[in-house]
């Protein structure tokens, strides 16, 4: 109510006559942001977890066909182009489940390289090895090839770094007691992202003793009680434990991939589902009338082939709202997994989720179908709306720059009406973010949010060339030289940044007409603010994994060190 009575003002009563256009333009950018926040509010409104259960002993509670025989879960571990020092792990851990009472767990190695030394890590752990001769479709295609391959009731899908829990199926083959469950997704946690430094030593190594007073203002000001903690602003919890979780209530969370268990019979009937209206559909713009000749035509898709296949699948299969099928978001962590290490990989993984989600936006967007119900496509418009934001995130990242350039103001004045509609918005919006985020920090959504502009408009960029999204895998390996090369337009940025500042506080110092008190500190608090967010990056791309050259190990964590 409070930002509907702000914007209300902005486009009534503080346009800037003498700035009209720019001032337009700001406004708009304030106004799509409104509407982003009461989106993403209505996206993680309140929790709504689904009652867990205890695993079904029989094909007949586990909504199987057949009333006699044990349930058989495949178990995937995909992999391309990992080491197998990266995958090894994965299949212990998988071999180790424990396992409900009448389940048996079949595990598979899906090679897409095609590689001696997986076959032959199979074998040394008695696991079942799959490849192929083409890699189409990638990952999905993976799966594909390994499903046709196998016969298990249930699925569950892996990286090749995803280290599953010994309690995975005892803690979600319980929901599958409803027979029309589809998949269950389950957090991802990244347990080898940095935790940095405290910013006493960090102070104390650099500049020694007499500077420790620094360390408490430096810990106030970034928001962070240590230094070089997730330097790539990887972890997922927020995302997990608070998105993710609350479009539970509405059955809309989506599927994830890595850690996700999946009903065959789902996957495949959505599939023939698809595959006969594709052919229809054909069938209808061709004139078609031996609809069998078409349909050998048309490829089976499980998982949908895509950059993004596991969130476009989902989606699909949620569209299908006579078909019944339900998901659930298991909230408890039930795997660990491999954080991207490096600008490179940094850069790869969020170029991939930009350019799969803007593609499916553009091309088969859900929304604008029929048998989607409308609080999962508000869900939906969520999603999308945060890979479009770039529009109206530059746009108030380069306000302040242009009002410190030109002297020109996006309202009419700085005035006691501006704050007193201004201010009660920000400090309200922020405290209903903090409560709903249960304690997650909300800063690193909003750093990567003006982070990642040049990466989302690229992906945007080549989705409307008609450029269609790569399928590189996210590297599994530290690759910490070269970072700058991805950093480089956001120093440029910076410098632009500081050269408005600098430039502005000059004209104010020479009382140049335009260019007031109040117009340089607004715009100076707002530019630090972005470049703080813009410099984040920067650091990253500086960042360098601590060796035993900066801090010599102790004895018992040099096999930890030796095995990261």
């Amino acid at each position: 109510m409070l930002g509907a009575w702000y914007i209300w003002w902005r486009w009534t009563e503080s346009l800037n006559p003498d700035a009209m256009v720019f001032s337009i333009v700001v406004a708009s950018a304030e106004t799509l942001s409104y509407l982003g926040t009461l989106i993403f509010f209505h996206d993680i409104w309140r929790e709504g977890d689904t009652l867990s259960q205890i695993p079904p002993v029989s094909r007949q509670t586990a909504g199987l066909d057949g009333e006699q025989g044990e349930i058989l879960v495949d178990v995937f571990i995909t992999t391309y182009d990992e080491e197998t020092a990266v995958v090894e792990p994965s299949v212990v851990d998988a071999l180790n489940m424990e396992l409900p009472q009448n389940v048996r767990a079949i595990v598979h190695i899906l090679d897409d390289g095609n590689r001696s030394d997986f076959r032959k890590l199979a074998q040394k752990h008695g696991v079942n090895y799959i490849t192929r001769q083409s890699n189409i479709g990638f990952k999905a295609g993976n799966l594909r090839n390994a499903l046709f391959e196998t016969s298990g009731d249930f699925v569950l899908i892996c990286d090749a770094d995803t280290r599953l829990f010994s309690s995975f199926l005892l803690n979600t083959l319980g929901y599958f007691r409803d027979p029309k469950l589809a998949w269950v997704q389950t957090p991802h946690w990244f347990y080898d992202i940095p935790e940095g430094e405290p910013w006493s030593d960090w102070v104390s190594r650099n500049f020694g003793s007499w500077g420790l007073w620094a360390s408490k203002p430096l810990s106030w000001i970034t928001g962070k009680s240590h230094v070089g903690a997730d330097p790539f602003l990887s972890d997922p919890a927020l995302f997990f434990d608070v998105i993710q979780r609350r479009r539970n209530r509405n059955g809309a969370s989506f599927c994830c991939g890595a850690g996700s268990i999946h009903r065959r019979e789902a996957i495949f009937t959505s599939a023939l589902k698809r595959k006969a209206d594709a052919v229809a559909l054909r069938g209808q713009k061709l004139g078609s009338q031996n609809l069998g000749a078409l349909s050998r035509t048309v490829e089976l898709e499980p998982y949908k082939f895509h950059v993004s296949e596991d969130i476009y699948t989902s989606m699909l299969l949620q569209c299908e709202k006579d078909s019944g099928w339900t998901s659930v978001y298991h909230p408890q962590i039930e795997a660990r997994m491999l954080s991207p290490w490096g600008m490179h990989a940094w850069a790869a993984q969020r170029l991939k989720y930009a350019g799969g989600t803007v593609d499916i936006m553009l091309r088969d967007n859900p929304i604008l179908k029929k048998g989607m119900p409308w609080r999962t496509k508000l869900h939906y418009l969520a999603t999308f709306w945060s890979y479009i934001s770039f529009f109206w995130v530059a746009a108030m990242l380069l306000a302040p720059v242009v009002s410190l350039v030109s002297g020109m103001a996006p309202v009419q004045a700085y005035s006691i009406e501006f704050f007193a509609r201004f201010v009660p918005v920000i400090v309200f919006n922020e405290l209903a973010m903090v409560a709903a985020c249960k304690g997650h920090s909300i800063q690193p959504g909003r750093i990567m949010s003006v982070a990642t502009l040049n990466i989302q408009a690229r992906a945007f960029w080549m989705v409307l060339r008609g450029q269609r999204p790569q399928f590189p895998p996210t590297p599994k390996t530290p690759l910490v030289k070269g970072g700058m090369r991805y950093a480089f337009s956001s120093v440029c940025l910076l410098v632009v940044m500081l050269a408005s500042a600098i430039f502005g506080a000059a004209m104010v110092w020479l009382g140049v007409d335009g260019f007031t008190l109040s117009l340089l500190i607004v715009n100076l608090f707002w530019l630090t603010w972005n470049m703080l967010a813009v410099g984040r990056i920067v650091l990253a791309a500086l960042w360098h994994p601590k060796t035993e050259l900066d801090t010599p190990l102790k004895e018992d964590e040099e096999f930890a060190h030796a095995t990261c």
